[in-house]
């Protein structure tokens, strides 16, 4: 039987770092942390019984938590009876479609070589000479990750995938993915491989996660003053559709922010509605800041977010170096050139501490920076601030 792997051919550099992660004999443990859609799960299993039908492990424990998307809650084996094995058999169907014969996947699941398995039920066990695969790390608490971490027998290897960013439970700011991803940074014999945006392959999940975002800005609870905003925007600009407003007047001041290129607050529209909400010759959004007594800049919403950080950056002209901006982890990572890296820190780091402050309240979600310096043959250094 040809290997599975054969068929499966990376579409990204990060899904090539991934599977050169799972493949090496160096890791015996294995973090895949990204967004849905750039292939943790696809690559993770189909490396796993690939590894079982060629003799390199004796078993693929896979473990997964079974989530209620209407509460959010975590439903074990114990509640659904045989419909948890049902649903898991589903997921684990639907990842290995047009890879491999479902009837050979439920002859090893018979045969004991591919087990699923409750996240809940994994204590007091060993593995030895398994693969253990833990999926949506995100949804399982940190003190259970790290539990499964030390069910690792000799000769096995464990891998975790999980989203710190899209998919972890709402309002959890340490979720077990962003917990692992954490410990297993620097750790002996382990691989972080960090994936993002421009690793999604799957169709549709770029705009899922638009939309995703787009929700959270639009549910966010507004201050009195961005409630001003929003309503200077429906009557100058009543045709214009505002997702949200984010003001920051506060953290210019903590940051010491003087630059006049900075305004007062962003108004976040939807992809396209950027005119309407400006006007011709700026006329509309001239009142609006009549009205509220504020700087105002207007941005698009879409998954390009060096549009933001060149709105509010005090650096007029510093998105000219900046090379990538993508999620890293539960961050979004700005890589910008090393001969403007000051210019994009600032004094103090100031500059990007004022970025990740006004990120986390737009978002949630905070903002490191990295410096990119270009050495000998092409290959890029990375320094973290």
């Amino acid at each position: 039987m040809a290997s599975l792997l054969e068929k499966l051919k990376p579409m990204s550099r990060g899904q090539e770092e991934m599977l050169e992660a799972l493949k090496s004999k160096e890791y015996d443990i294995v973090g895949l942390f990204g967004p849905t859609g750039s292939g943790k799960s696809l690559f993770s299993i189909l490396y796993g019984i690939d590894a079982v039908l060629n003799g390199d492990y004796k078993r693929l424990i896979i473990s997964r938590p079974v989530i209620d998307v209407v509460t959010g809650r975590e439903l074990t084996a114990q509640e659904l009876g045989p419909q948890y094995y049902e649903i898991m058999s589903m997921y684990l169907r639907d990842i290995l479609s047009g890879f491999i014969e479902w009837e050979k996947v439920e002859e090893l699941m018979k045969e004991g070589k591919v087990i699923l398995a409750d996240t809940h039920y994994l204590r007091g066990r060993t593995f030895d000479e398994s693969i253990i695969f833990l999926d949506d790390a995100q949804n399982v608490p940190p003190e259970s990750s790290i539990e499964i971490l030390m069910r690792i027998g000799r000769d096995s290897k464990f891998v975790v995938a999980g989203d710190p960013v899209f998919q972890k439970p709402y309002g959890v700011e340490r979720d077990g993915a962003t917990v692992l991803r954490e410990l297993l940074i620097g750790e002996e014999d382990a691989k972080v491989v960090d994936l993002g945006l421009k690793d999604i392959v799957r169709p549709g999940a770029r705009r899922g996660i638009r939309l995703l975002i787009e929700m959270r800005m639009r549910n966010r609870p507004l201050s009195e003053t961005e409630k001003k905003v929003v309503e200077a925007a429906k009557i100058y600009a009543p045709d214009a559709d505002v997702i949200t407003v984010v003001e920051f007047r506060d953290y210019k001041q903590q940051f010491e922010i003087k630059s006049e290129n900075v305004p007062d607050a962003v108004i976040i529209v939807k992809e396209g509605y950027l005119g309407r909400l400006v006007g011709r010759g700026g006329e509309r959004i001239q009142k609006m800041e009549e009205d509220t007594g504020l700087k105002l800049r207007a941005v698009e919403l879409t998954l390009d977010f060096t549009n933001i950080i060149r709105a509010i950056h005090p650096v007029a002209w510093i998105h000219k170096h900046i090379v990538d901006v993508d999620f890293k982890g539960p961050y979004l990572a700005v890589a910008v050139k090393s001969s403007e890296f000051g210019a994009f820190v600032g004094q103090k780091g100031f500059y990007v501490k004022f970025l990740d402050a006004v990120f986390r309240r737009l978002m949630g979600i905070g903002v490191r920076a990295y410096e990119v310096a270009e050495e000998r043959g092409g290959r890029r250094h990375r320094r973290r601030r």
